[in-house]
């Protein structure tokens, strides 16, 4: 009997990528089922039920899907983030979870980057905005997206520091990055802060009133990464309380709507997340989605596994 591998995609993939996902399929001797644009979460806990793989997006795998997938082995996040996935539940059922770490990033840095832009422009309104050449840029977590944000900033002759007490200082500065040692010391020396913090309990609310306050005048901060990772209380207070501040993300955070109409002129969100919505992206993720399963199921390999 052959294995199948169910596609559970919400926001659906581009044509291309899926036309590769079925290739690879059919390639390994796979059954390949489709669950696009789904209506009602009981659509995916019932689509799970004989399956043995799982791509998902931004879909969220929680204890019910697990319970209910009978012969699930594998789920893979087609994408960096993973706090979609119920990851105990997993575990305590022996599937296995992987994201695709990489894949999405260029174009979330090209997003980063087009933001940037956007607030230096006031929101290309008729009046003088300012350059990125010349300003320094911080990069809050100097991961695969980060790494990005810098070679791009760098062509804009942006000055590119970074804080990552996981990364080196050699490891930056190989890289032509000034190392900083405290959240603190980015956010009050650099123009605009591109962060890109995961979603962790040590995370939640990270970049507070306290940590914004210190920002230069004219400062700005991107945010492509959770909204959870900004205290939105703080944020209202602090756009109160500076005018010149301005915020931009791809994840809006729950009082955006409030947010807009006080700061219109400071605040800018996507209306979804954007940061991986490019052809280029969703064919990288959706290829390396399936070959990771291919892979894992008749070699073992779990490489990506985020759930050991």
């Amino acid at each position: 009997m052959s294995k199948k591998v169910l596609v559970a995609t919400e926001k659906p993939f581009a044509s291309e990528a899926v036309g590769k996902i079925k290739d690879f399929c059919v390639k390994a001797g796979y059954e390949c089922i489709m669950l696009e644009k789904y209506a009602d979460h009981a659509d995916l806990v019932a689509a799970v039920k004989t399956v043995d793989a799982l791509i998902v997006r931004s879909d969220k795998v929680t204890a019910d899907v697990i319970e209910n997938a009978d012969n699930l082995k594998i789920v893979v996040r087609a994408g960096a983030g993973f706090d979609n996935l119920d990851l105990a539940a997993a575990s305590a059922k022996g599937v296995v979870c992987m994201n695709t770490p990489g894949q999405n990033s260029n174009a979330v840095a090209e997003l980063a980057i087009g933001m940037m832009v956007y607030l230096a422009r006031n929101q290309f309104q008729p009046k003088a905005g300012t350059e990125l050449m010349g300003k320094k840029v911080g990069i809050h977590a100097y991961g695969n997206v980060g790494r990005h944000v810098a070679r791009i900033a760098r062509g804009f002759n942006m000055e590119v520091f970074a804080f990552d007490p996981y990364v080196t200082d050699d490891a930056l500065i190989s890289e032509g990055i000034t190392p900083v040692h405290s959240a603190d010391e980015l956010y009050s020396s650099c123009d605009y802060i591109s962060l890109h913090l995961p979603k962790t309990e040590k995370t939640l609310k990270f970049v507070n009133r306290d940590l914004l306050r210190k920002m230069p005048k004219g400062a700005a901060l991107i945010n492509t990464a959770r909204k959870e990772v900004v205290c939105q209380e703080g944020l209202k207070l602090v756009l109160g309380e500076r005018a010149d501040l301005k915020y931009a993300s791809d994840i809006a955070p729950d009082n955006a709507a409030e947010l807009i109409e006080l700061f219109p002129a400071q605040v800018f969100f996507t209306p979804k997340k954007m940061g991986a919505q490019t052809q280029e992206a969703n064919l990288n993720a959706g290829v390396a989605a399936i070959s990771q399963i291919v892979k894992y199921l008749e070699e073992g390999d779990n490489t990506f596994q985020v759930n050991k």
